[in-house]
């Protein structure tokens, strides 16, 4: 995975913790790297390490943490390095839903070794919508829900976010209804 997201995780553990407990974290699961780069790829698994002694760590269920890590890229991580590209997004969480698959677009530009993700728009309509995600990664659900979270909050909005259909399901994706 992208470094970016490994730096989201450090930022989430050491603001609201001390950088104590991120020692702890990368002590509990032997991860050996000092500083982490964001343009650097990293395997999926030291991500996945990271998030699961955070959760341990926390006392966090893992989709407790996966949803706080989304909702911080967005709110801290995204909005500092990559302003004017969340500013380009939209006025609305909707407006910056509907324009998510254009984002990423842009986002694939500045980090181009990463493993693409898709998202694919369908069913506006005034109060709700249906988000497609498909990803060759598994167990970003609640990832993602924090993403979306976090774009609610960025707008000060209310949206609720509904699975309908989820990849371990045996599809190739994930479809989300916000509302």
């Amino acid at each position: 995975m992208c470094g970016i997201l490994n730096k989201v995780i450090h930022g989430l553990v050491t603001e609201n913790y001390v950088e104590e407990t991120w020692n702890k974290t990368k002590k509990d699961r032997r991860i050996d790297i000092d500083y982490i780069l964001s343009n650097e790829s990293y395997d999926d698994s030291i991500t996945y390490k990271f998030a699961g002694s955070a959760s341990k760590i926390l006392n966090k269920s893992i989709k407790e943490v996966l949803i706080a890590f989304g909702e911080y890229w967005i709110i801290k991580t995204g909005q500092s390095h990559y302003g004017s590209l969340m500013q380009s997004g939209g006025n609305s969480s909707k407006k910056f839903i509907i324009n998510l698959p254009h984002f990423y677009s842009r986002v694939s530009l500045i980090y181009p070794n990463r493993t693409p993700v898709e998202f694919t728009v369908t069913n506006v309509k005034e109060t709700s919508l249906k988000l497609y995600y498909y990803s060759t990664r598994i167990g970003l659900t609640y990832f993602v829900i924090g993403l979306l979270r976090g774009i609610n909050k960025m707008f000060k909005e209310r949206v609720t976010i509904e699975i309908l259909e989820r990849k371990d399901q045996g599809l190739k994706h994930h479809i989300f209804e916000l509302k």
